[in-house]
């Protein structure tokens, strides 16, 4: 290959098709986000990142903005700009996301997110879901992908199914949820006391793949992984978000442009909370038909760089291809 045939190719651009979305829970208790080392993990198969990171597939619309603001510190007379400072750090986040979940219907929520229990025969109507029908426990033996039951409580459960596995709400304050921070509790008396308030309001979901007569098989792996002694398990119906609420979603985020030659392009927000309330958009198809994304729209909180103590709000990372020169 030639010297010029070398040079042309290290100066291709950076192609990408799409970009694929990758969350994973914020600890509110300890605020410690989770963190994202490319310099370990940049290389990740896209189909199967690594724990905690929850794949959320390909977005659209992407689109990032920085909102630091940079101003001159002069001196002298006339005044001339001798050095640059930096007067705020920020950053905010937008896209589209092509599939309805829990997690994506949260994400663009912000606030609480909650489960929509079975209801309980003869109880009242209630816009985010009324008093559902009466938890199980999970038996010892369970796991992330099967939930052991007393035979007598799997008539409850059918295959395809959805579920919902967590503890009773008994009068804790703060944050709550098993797995990610759900909701913050000011007050038992805020909640009615109510015995279902964390599953009312927990990630912990799934679907169940297979019912038997020791228990539940699922299409997927709980979130808070196996489950903790005193847990116990509610059919739902689905899901149901608000607009208002004084909660802040808080979620790690990593965005990869994969690119045509091998390189690959990492956006990684350790802090990110919704910027606005639910909002969503359709495409049209063939008429009558419409697509529906769910549209998402985030700030960017700051982190602390252990490895020179500057605050950040946003990690950019370029892996070259293979045979790119740099």
């Amino acid at each position: 290959m030639s010297t010029n045939a070398v040079t042309n190719y290290a100066m291709l651009p950076t192609i990408s098709r799409r970009v694929r979305a990758y969350f994973a829970p914020v600890d509110r208790v300890h605020q410690t986000p989770s963190i994202f080392d490319p310099s370990q993990t940049g290389r990740f198969l896209l189909d199967a990142p690594s724990a905690p990171w929850i794949d959320l597939g390909w977005i659209e619309n992407f689109a990032r903005k920085s909102t630091s603001a940079i101003d001159a510190l002069n001196s002298g007379l006339p005044s001339t700009a001798q050095y640059q400072i930096r007067e705020t750090t920020g950053a905010t986040l937008s896209f589209r996301f092509k599939v309805w979940s829990k997690l994506t219907m949260a994400l663009t929520a912000g606030s609480q997110h909650m489960n929509l229990i079975q209801p309980l025969n003869g109880s009242g109507a209630n816009g985010s879901g009324t008093k559902g029908i009466a938890a199980v426990s999970a038996q010892t033996g369970s796991t992330a992908t099967s939930i052991a039951l007393n035979a007598t409580d799997t008539a409850l459960f059918s295959p395809g199914s959805l579920v919902v596995v967590d503890v009773d709400y008994a009068g804790q304050t703060g944050f709550v949820g098993s797995g990610v921070s759900a909701a913050y509790v000011r007050s038992a008396a805020g909640v009615n006391n109510d015995p279902d308030y964390i599953r009312r309001v927990t990630f912990n979901v799934a679907r169940v793949s297979q019912v038997n007569t020791s228990g539940l098989q699922l299409a997927q792996p709980l979130l808070a992984g196996a489950p903790a002694p005193g847990m116990k398990v509610q059919p739902i119906v689905g899901f149901v978000d608000r607009e208002g609420g004084s909660f802040f979603q808080e979620w790690s985020a990593v965005f990869v442009l994969p690119g045509e030659q091998g390189d690959r392009v990492i956006f990684h927000y350790p802090r990110l909370q919704a910027m606005q309330g639910a909002a969503e958009s359709g495409d049209a198809l063939a008429a009558p038909l419409e697509r529906i994304s769910l549209d998402a729209s985030f700030r960017a909180l700051p982190v602390t760089d252990s490895n020179d103590g500057e605050h950040v709000v946003c990690f950019r990372s370029f892996l070259p291809g293979t045979m790119t020169l740099i």
